[in-house]
């Protein structure tokens, strides 16, 4: 599955990313695993599926 980021390519990601802090007064909704949502992006890249109809098919929620 080429939408999968393997232990290797993760490492050399991952330090590109920005840390975001989770605000305490007003924090929202959690924040979903950087790692995760790459493999999301990567799967709609990967088969051309609408994004939108990813997010129903994986158990997301899509606002549309």
């Amino acid at each position: 599955m080429p939408w999968i980021v393997s232990d290797e390519l993760w490492a050399r990601i991952e330090p590109l990313l920005p840390k975001i802090e989770r605000r305490h007064r007003y924090p929202g909704r959690k924040r979903l695993d950087d790692r995760t949502v790459l493999c999301g992006i990567l799967f709609v890249l990967h088969t051309a599926i609408p994004w939108e109809r990813s997010c129903h098919t994986s158990g997301g929620s899509a606002q549309g």
